[in-house]
């Protein structure tokens, strides 16, 4: 993508904006924290995407090992490098942290200099409505599509479930984990009805926070998370007051950012990214004792990282790396709402479901999955942005500056 199509796309992306509008080096140092969000952002969808990428299409490590030993030949080093890949499911708490600091960003930084500022909860909900359902409508007529496709390939690839009217349903209205089971072979949209259960009850997190403060209702949502962990979770019923933590403690840092909210942290950087690792290989041993508990370590690791991340303001354009993931950033949602339906396809048409000891198929097809996302992007998520987009009031548009795309 030309540097010109770049600018205008981030120019149709649902923003939030600085409190003011931002000197040459503000505008710089705002660029340098979108890089930070969308390459995080495209880096979790790699993560997940690969994650599940393996389980289609490939033995597993045990299965390998037993195979092949301590084999040097390269395929067999390769396959397992990626061992890293079995802690994918990480990508997850990286977006739900993400989406509360984006999806808050804005409200933050306006309570910071009006503390009477209200949410106008109405046209919150409207673009976000705009802003996801069209996609994810699209995202379930094409599982439909591809699935019925791979249903026709005997022995019938055991990812799928169920395709008929109910829990097409059930997706649609973000239920699934409360209501029934994610659509056909899309297990990874459990995630995405969390999401928009997180987006349902912003506006009364936000009066809550005018009452209390942020740093109150953390804890509050902190004990609510447990509570609900413990009540809902262990019923294998998926609602978002058990993950609703990681949610808000990406809110806490756009309040941080935006100074309304009092904390003392640790000024060295080293602190920051040493709790940052330390949380993070705690979720990767917790992760043999269950996912959940995992998860939870792993949104405090990414928060801790994320923290500091955006409070250096480093002027200096991004590394090679960082922007390519913050192009893969820009279409995540894409790939992450569509990747698992392709990669089922792919795995019956070529290989009739059957699980290969080689790990190339996997690189194989994810060089496939990017690319339809990007058409996915291009066609569908794209528009809804600017749909979404389109619906903000017209005080907060004329300010519209440089800021971070929402979740």
């Amino acid at each position: 993508m030309s540097d010109t199509a770049l600018n205008a796309t981030t120019a149709a992306r649902e923003s939030l904006t600085f409190s003011t509008a931002p000197s040459g080096d503000a505008h710089v140092a705002s660029a340098g924290k979108e890089h930070v969000i969308d390459a995080m952002r495209g880096f979790a969808a790699l993560l997940v995407a690969y994650f599940h990428c393996r389980q289609v299409v490939w033995v597993g490590m045990q299965s390998f090992h037993h195979a092949v030993g301590t084999s040097l030949a390269p395929s067999s080093l390769i396959a397992y490098a990626t061992f890293p890949i079995a802690w994918g499911s990480a990508g997850v708490p990286i977006f739900f942290v993400i989406s509360g600091y984006c999806i808050h960003r804005g409200a933050a930084f306006k309570l910071a200099q009006d503390p009477r500022y209200r949410l106008d909860a109405g046209n919150f909900w409207m673009r976000r409505f705009a802003r996801i359902y069209p996609v994810l409508l699209a995202a379930l007529l094409l599982t439909l599509v591809l699935d019925a496709v791979s249903l026709s390939l005997p022995p019938v690839n055991h990812k799928i479930r169920e395709i008929g009217l109910y829990p097409f349903l059930v997706n649609l209205f973000s239920l699934q984990g409360v209501a029934g089971h994610t659509y056909g072979s899309n297990g990874a949209l459990w995630t995405l009805s969390l999401e928009v259960q997180f987006y349902a009850v912003y506006p009364l997190l936000f009066a809550l926070r005018r009452r209390f403060g942020m740093n109150a209702i953390l804890v509050g949502v902190a004990l609510v998370n447990i509570v609900s962990a413990l009540v809902l979770e262990r019923h294998d019923i998926q609602f978002f007051p058990s993950y609703w933590f990681s949610w808000l403690l990406g809110a806490w840092i756009a309040e941080a950012q935006a100074g309304a909210t009092r904390a003392r942290p640790p000024r060295s950087a080293l602190v920051w990214y040493g709790l940052a690792a330390l949380f993070t290989l705690a979720g990767c041993a917790a992760f043999y004792v269950g996912q959940y508990l995992a998860f939870q370590l792993w949104a405090i690791g990414f928060a801790c990282y994320l923290y500091k991340a955006l409070e250096t303001r480093r002027l200096a354009a991004p590394a090679a790396p960082m922007r390519l993931l913050s192009r893969l950033g820009d279409f995540s949602f894409s790939l992450y709402l569509i990747h698992l339906p392709v990669f089922v396809l792919l795995s019956s048409l070529i290989y009739r479901s059957e699980l290969q000891m080689s790990i190339w198929p996997s690189f194989g097809y994810m060089c496939v999955a990017i690319p339809v996302a990007y058409g996915f992007y291009r066609l569908v998520e794209l528009p809804a942005m600017k749909w979404s987009a389109s619906l903000k009031p017209k005080s907060r548009a004329k300010v519209e500056g440089s800021g971070v795309r929402v979740a």
